[in-house]
C-alpha cells in the first residue's frame, strides 16, 4: 500500500544543522561581538542600578513615574517596589528590568527604521509582512535553539528570543501609523514642495506617534512575558526564580516571583500608556 512515508524523505533536518555550522563557523567572531556588548550593556545597566540603595531608587522611580503619568501610578510603583525589595527579589527585579530595556531598545532601534521603510516602499512591505507573521505565530520556544547555537548559554540569548518575540508590533504599528496619515495632509505637503525626509519628519511621524508608541508599549509586555522562556537558557531574573520554583514545586516562591513581575508589568504598561496619551494629546 502506497504512504507518503513511503517516498524519499527530505533531509530538511539535515540542511537547517548544516546551515547553522556554516554560520557558527564563519561568523562566529561576529556572534561573540554581539555577545560581548550585548552582555556588557546588560551588565552595565543591572551596576548602575545596583550602585543606588533599593530605597532611594525606588523613590527615584516613583519621582520619574510622576512626572510623565499619574500620581495613581507612582504611588503604586513606590508600593509595588517596596514590596519587591520586601520579599528579597530586588536584585532579580534589576535583571530582568535590565533584560526587558535592553530587548526593547533593541527591538525599537530595528523596528521603527523597517517600519518606516516598509511604509514607503510596497515591495519592503510584501518582503517584511510574511516574516512578521512567521515571528509572530513561532512558538516562543523555537527561538531559543538558534540563540543557544549562535550566542551559548546565559543572558545573550535570552535577549535575542526577545527582540524576536517583541521586535513584530513596533515594526506593525510604525507602518500602519505612517500609512493612517490622511492623503489631504501629504498632499498639502506635496503642494508646498516638502521633500520625502522633511514631510516624513515633520508629519507623517509625528502624527504617527500615537500609533507608534502603542507598538512599543506591545513590545515591551512581549519581552516581559519572554523572561521565565528566557531563564531555561541561563538568563537571570525573576524568571530564573520562577522556574526554579517550578522545578521545585515551590508553590509560594512561585507566587512571590510572579506577583513581583506582575508589578514591573502593570507599571510599565500604565507608564508607557500614558506617555502615549500625553503626546497624543500634545500632537492634537
Amino acid at each position: 500500500m502506497f504512504t507518503l512515508s513511503s517516498l524519499p524523505r527530505i533531509p530538511l533536518a539535515d540542511w537547517i544543522d548544516q546551515f547553522v555550522d556554516w554560520l557558527t563557523v564563519s561568523f562566529g567572531g561576529v556572534f561573540n561581538g554581539i555577545a560581548s556588548g550585548v552582555e556588557s550593556f546588560v551588565d552595565e545597566i543591572v551596576q548602575g542600578l545596583g550602585f543606588v540603595p533599593p530605597v532611594m531608587l525606588t523613590v527615584i522611580f516613583a519621582a520619574l513615574v510622576w512626572l510623565i503619568s499619574k500620581r495613581g501610578i507612582a504611588l503604586f510603583t513606590l508600593i509595588g517596589f517596596f514590596i519587591i525589595d520586601y520579599l528579597g527579589y530586588w536584585d532579580a527585579m534589576l535583571q530582568t528590568l535590565a533584560l526587558v530595556v535592553t530587548s526593547v531598545l533593541i527591538s525599537v532601534i530595528i523596528g521603527i527604521p523597517v517600519g518606516i521603510w516598509g511604509s514607503q516602499k510596497k515591495t519592503v512591505r510584501r518582503v517584511v509582512t510574511p516574516i512578521l507573521d512567521l515571528m509572530q505565530t513561532m512558538p516562543a520556544f523555537v527561538y531559543l535553539l538558534p540563540a543557544i547555537f549562535f550566542f551559548n548559554i546565559g543572558v545573550v540569548p535570552g535577549v535575542v528570543a526577545s527582540v524576536i518575540f517583541a521586535m513584530p508590533p513596533t515594526i506593525r504599528m510604525t507602518i500602519l501609523g505612517i500609512q493612517q496619515v490622511p492623503e489631504d495632509l501629504i498632499e498639502a505637503t506635496e503642494a508646498f514642495g516638502s521633500t520625502t525626509s522633511q514631510r516624513l519628519f515633520k508629519v507623517q511621524l509625528p502624527l504617527a506617534t500615537k500609533t507608534i508608541l502603542a507598538g512599543i508599549n506591545q513590545s515591551i509586555m512581549l519581552a516581559l512575558s519572554m523572561v521565565v522562556i528566557a531563564s531555561m537558557v541561563g538568563a537571570p531574573g525573576l524568571g530564573e526564580e520562577v522556574y526554579r520554583a517550578v522545578t521545585q514545586l515551590q508553590t509560594g516562591t512561585g507566587v512571590e516571583t510572579g506577583l513581583a513581575i506582575v508589578i514591573i508589568a502593570i507599571v510599565l504598561d500604565r507608564v508607557t500608556q500614558n506617555i502615549k496619551l500625553k503626546k497624543s494629546r500634545g500632537n492634537a
